[in-house]
């Protein structure tokens, strides 16, 4: 399945609901946070691909579990994580800090650290002419993710990064999770015509077998609670809402 086709980006579908994000560009790929490697390497393979490097935005299983079998089959493989994570991430031959700025496929790439779900977490910027961001588990449409490591003051202000961005950023998160998160915020909102909206678009792409990202950041920002918060202690309160729903 293909999305954003100017610049190559296709979703693998693995596991339950993880997305596996292939960049494609010149008969060379960047894997973005690769949960397991079969697909991985079935897709590079009947393309005729070459894997250049492998970006990993944090170090749960799910989104590192495929990488090691990836460095078997490619190992002059970049695999590019934070440094803080040498320990869980030992792989890892690139390490990288907030701010730092790298050359990959021939793009500038950004490195922005989004702490809260863990203590460590980066996204990977490209500023081009349509801007594209790996948000890992940061951001959900609809949603955001779960605080295990941080606190809600990192992840209100790691949000608060990513509004900052440029309006027509496209962003690219590892889970299909809209439709949970949106039927969520209903219960909130339930009179809001712009969430309401949304529900049906993304119900409509499903029911095609299509994925509901990436999504836009203009639009993220009218319909996800999380962004909407006016201040930490509404964040607070969205976040411990959504933890104990159902």
């Amino acid at each position: 399945m293909e999305f954003n086709k100017a610049q190559n980006i296709i979703g693998l579908r693995v596991l339950s609901d993880n997305v596996i994000w292939v960049w494609e560009k010149d008969k060379s790929v960047v894997v973005i946070d690769p949960s397991v490697h079969e697909p991985v390497i079935r897709y590079i393979d009947e393309n005729n691909l070459h894997l250049e490097a492998i970006l990993q935005t944090h170090h749960h299983s799910d989104h590192i579990g495929g990488t090691k079998y990836l460095i078997e089959r490619w190992p002059n493989v970049k695999v590019i994580a934070s440094s803080k994570e040498k320990t869980r991430i030992p792989f890892q031959n690139v390490s990288v800090e907030d701010g730092e700025t790298l050359n990959i496929l021939g793009e500038e790439v950004k490195i922005i650290e989004v702490l809260g779900h863990t203590s460590s977490h980066i996204a990977f910027f490209l500023n081009g002419k349509i801007p594209v961001l790996f948000i890992g588990d940061t951001l959900f449409s609809g949603g955001c993710g779960r605080i295990f490591e941080g606190t809600y003051k990192q992840m209100y202000s790691s949000l608060k990064k990513i509004k900052s961005l440029p309006k027509n950023t496209l962003i690219y998160c590892a889970h299909e999770y809209t439709k949970a998160n949106l039927l969520w915020a209903l219960t909130l909102k339930p009179k809001d015509q712009d969430i309401k909206t949304k529900l049906l678009q993304v119900e409509k792409k499903l029911s095609i077998n299509e994925l509901t990202i990436p999504f836009l950041l203009d639009e993220e920002i009218k319909i996800n609670l999380f962004l909407r918060a006016k201040n930490l202690k509404e964040f607070t309160f969205l976040r411990e809402n959504k933890d104990s729903w159902v």
